[in-house]
């Protein structure tokens, strides 16, 4: 099947956690635009969960400054609300494995070394500014809603990725917020009865910046997939 030239196949295929953007402006229009196509996401009768959080400028700029304060204070950060478990509690194979690699790969792109940890927080420093993009967007949900409703809330985020990327944009999902989410709740000022989902960086990517190299392996529709036979006497 040859599908190079689909949009929505592009959109798809080059999609990815862009880790470095550029310092472009991006629409206010474009911004609510591409919620819109997002919103067409399905939902469990419609109920449509989401709630997005827009920052850009001045509000951008103050609360990365919150939050660069609060990752460099331990005692800070120990403070934090404990976050939903994005993990599992114990990782095994295969998962462990993929996990290690991506990490493995983006730290040898940036030459930091598997005992620098110095250099290793400071990269991971690098979530709470949205890896300097223009925008940053976070996703809350009310907590009484229930796992079918987070599953939603999935198709929804994927569905604001490739609209992004039909516009010639990037982002960054960042399941690293959550360990700050005290300091996202304060200033965003949420109510008890919301939980933050994630955040994202949206922009432009800084195709110079060797961190953006980083392209993660996708194992084949072939060895996750099963075609179903029949079964004799059904």
């Amino acid at each position: 099947m040859n599908s190079i030239n689909h949009p929505v196949d592009q959109a798809l295929k080059t999609r990815r956690s862009v880790r470095a953007f550029l310092p472009k402006d991006v629409p206010d229009e474009l911004v609510l635009h591409l919620l819109e196509l997002a919103a067409r996401a399905p939902s469990g009768t419609n109920t449509q969960p989401w709630q997005v959080h827009v920052l850009k400028g001045e509000a951008l700029a103050q609360l990365v400054q919150r939050a660069q304060a609060c990752f460099n204070d331990p005692q800070a950060m120990a403070a934090q609300p404990a976050p939903y478990d994005y993990y599992p509690k114990k990782w095994v194979s295969p998962y462990l494995d993929r996990r290690r690699k991506v990490g493995f790969d983006l730290y040898a792109l940036l030459g930091i070394g598997k005992a620098d940890k110095e250099a290793m927080h400071r990269q991971h420093a690098r979530n709470y500014c949205f890896f300097d993009a223009p925008v940053g967007l976070f996703f809350t949900i009310d907590n009484m809603l229930s796992q079918g409703s987070w599953l939603d809330y999935g198709m929804f985020l994927q569905s604001l990725m490739i609209a992004a990327r039909g516009h010639g944009l990037d982002t960054c999902p960042q399941a690293a917020w959550l360990s700050l989410q005290g300091v996202v709740a304060d200033f965003l000022g949420l109510e008890d009865s919301k939980a933050l989902v994630c955040g994202m960086a949206l922009g432009y990517a800084d195709e110079a910046a060797i961190e953006n190299r980083l392209v993660t392996e996708r194992v084949p529709a072939s060895e996750f997939a099963r075609f179903v036979p029949a079964r004799a006497g059904a």
